[in-house]
This record gives C-alpha cells, sequence and structure tokens, in this order.
C-alpha cells in the first residue's frame, strides 16, 4: 500500500515536525487502524547499554503490552530487536519502521503472525530503490518515528550519542520525551526529558 503525502491518510504529525522534509510517499503493509490508536509511543534504546538496563528494559517491554499502548520502532538495535518480540509474544499492537524499503523485505513467522491479527503496521518512508539499511537511513528513519509518535520512551541513550541528539530536537519541537527512571539516563533528564516509573506504564498511568 502506497500513501502519498497528498492522501487523508497521510499522517498529520509529519507535516508538523518535518516540514518539507516529509517523505513524498510512505509505504504500508498491515492495518492502518494502528496509527489512530492512542497513544502511539516511540521506543528507542541505544546499542551500548548496562546489564542493569537491559533487564529493567525487559520489564519495559511486558508493561507497555500490559499498558495497551501502540509501540512504534525501528527496533533496529540488540535491545529493541528484544523488545519487539516481547511485545508481539504478549499481543501488543507494533508499528515497526525499517530503513530501509518494504520490499522484498523478509518477514518472520511471528511478524505474518501478527500481520495477520492486525496487531502490525510496517511502515516505511523510503522507496523502492533504498533496499540497503545504512547509518543515514537509520538517521533518517529514527528521526521519522519520533516526528510520527505522541510521545518518545527512551530505555537509554548513549551520551553525546545520536539518540541523545534526536531527543534533544524532539525537547524542542514540544513533544513528550520520556525517559525510563535510571542514574543512567540523567543526561537526558537535565535535557529535558521527564522521569517515567515502569510501573506507571503498567498500570496505564503514564500516557494519559
Amino acid at each position: 500500500m502506497r500513501i502519498p503525502s497528498t492522501d487523508p491518510a497521510y499522517p498529520p504529525s509529519l507535516f508538523l515536525h518535518l516540514a518539507d522534509q516529509i517523505p513524498a510517499i510512505l509505504t504500508a503493509r498491515g492495518s492502518l487502524a494502528l496509527l489512530r490508536r492512542k497513544p502511539v509511543v516511540a521506543l528507542f534504546c541505544s546499542v551500548q547499554c548496562s546489564e542493569a538496563i537491559i533487564l529493567r528494559t525487559y520489564d519495559l517491554a511486558r508493561a507497555l503490552s500490559e499498558a495497551g499502548v501502540t509501540v512504534l520502532s525501528g527496533f533496529h538495535s540488540p535491545m529493541e530487536k528484544e523488545c519487539l518480540t516481547t511485545l508481539l509474544q504478549h499481543g501488543a499492537s507494533v508499528i515497526l519502521c525499517p530503513a530501509r524499503s518494504l520490499d522484498r523485505l523478509r518477514l518472520s513467522s511471528a511478524w505474518k503472525a501478527a500481520l495477520a491479527r492486525e496487531h502490525l503496521l510496517l511502515l516505511s518512508p523510503f522507496s523502492s530503490a533504498q533496499q540497503e539499511t545504512t547509518t543515514q537511513h537509520a538517521l533518517e528513519r529514527n528521526r521519522f518515528v519520533a516526528a510520527l509518535a505522541d510521545a518518545l520512551l527512551i530505555a537509554h541513550a548513549t551520551p553525546r550519542g545520536r539518540l541523545e541528539q534526536l531527543c534533544d530536537e524532539v525537547v524542542s519541537w514540544g513533544k513528550p520525551v520520556l525517559a525510563l527512571d535510571d542514574p543512567e539516563n540523567a543526561r537526558l533528564l537535565a535535557l529535558g526529558a521527564k522521569r517515567v516509573w515502569i510501573e506507571h506504564i503498567r498500570r496505564g498511568e503514564t500516557f494519559l
């Protein structure tokens, strides 16, 4: 399914935050209704993170499933991939944005099952010519995900890394950025992210 920027189904938040840098066409596979289920929360976690963060991020993924939020991500870093597995196992609604075209994208059996249940939407801002995942594509995808979401939820961002820079930009947009309560996320809190507790997410209090 192709969604040009002139289509009423094109997400209006992309116009708001990306302005003249919006993708001309989005490619989708799955249920577009997931874009309208609120809240849509973008989940990020840097590649490098401590064992303590890893253990808490597993709990975070389960809490998001229990809270019934729609989770949006590129699910690219190792911890994000683990979260995707947990979310799908628990029947969460997921929007997956790869850093490449959907053409010839290989689907796992878990993805196929989630698509059949209308619990998964694959969404890409990249054309059919962009078949490879590159660092630049990943940066563009992450900004796309951030613009699309109602709020960002950061399990961990490497200090002075690319994810921290993205968070800084999103805070300037006035969009909520939430950081997992942990001393390792002190820099994110200093940038303007709000502290979030897993138990509050589990009870559905955080995204009200």
